[in-house]
């Protein structure tokens, strides 16, 4: 059996499979450690190593075949079937990620939207959009293992309750609770608690700024600094 693959080589392997694609649509059949390292930032050391580490080897000479690193790499990251991710709220967020039409290109499939508002219920809609009092049943139905929170805040907790008792593993948060798996799961055998991506946009927008400064400041003392010792 496979060692857990860490998050960052999970991360890398996603942006090595893009650029993959690409080079594939331009008539390439082989690339170099050299090359891909480039398209995503990383040293060829690195591509080596995590290639390595998923069993995939190449040659200096003849590089890799970009049609067994495409077929090994969506093996590795669960994409040769399509991936079913739900949203649980209809509004701004979770309308625009449901109409994002790039996730169909990284075989991600919405499956379906859910809300309380009855004027945002469209079973017909592509995707459909369902009261989230049928949600449970869609998700057991549909072995829906990711989803997408968009609710607001007061809602988050509950629903992420009636999610994990269904079945969701994984959650990407957008709201602004710091939601946590543990203790929650209803099989005490589970063999691994939820993970949770919280998404906090406001802190991270802050988090940009704060970096901006700090690096205005730093570029300032520079000149300050140069200007003193001329």
């Amino acid at each position: 059996m496979q060692e857990p693959i860490s998050e960052n080589i999970v991360l890398r392997l996603a942006r090595y499979l893009r650029v993959l694609h690409k080079l594939k649509s331009l008539g390439f059949v082989k690339v170099f450690s050299n090359n891909l390292g480039d398209a995503i930032g990383v040293t060829p050391a690195v591509v080596r190593k995590d290639f390595s580490i998923i069993k995939i080897s190449g040659n200096k000479r003849g590089g890799y075949s970009i049609d067994t690193l495409i077929a090994e790499l969506e093996r590795i990251l669960g994409k040769s079937s399509r991936q079913q991710v739900i949203v649980a709220g209809c509004g701004r967020i979770g309308t625009a990620l449901m109409n994002y039409t790039e996730f169909r290109k990284e075989g991600i499939e919405i499956s379906s939207g859910f809300d309380i508002d009855p004027a945002k219920i469209d079973p017909d809609a592509s995707p459909p959009i369902l009261h989230v009092d049928q949600m449970q049943d869609f998700i057991v139905e549909h072995g829906i293992r990711v989803a997408i929170l968009a609710v607001p805040d007061q809602a988050a907790a509950s629903v992420f309750e009636r999610m994990v008792e269904s079945g969701v593993r994984g959650f990407l948060n957008f709201t602004t609770v710091e939601l946590k798996c543990a203790g929650k799961c209803p099989d005490e055998t589970c063999e691994a608690e939820c993970i949770v991506h919280n998404v906090n946009i406001s802190l991270e927008i802050e988090n940009l700024f704060y970096l901006v400064n700090l690096r205005n400041q730093l570029q300032d003392r520079v000149v300050v600094d140069g200007q003193q010792t001329n």
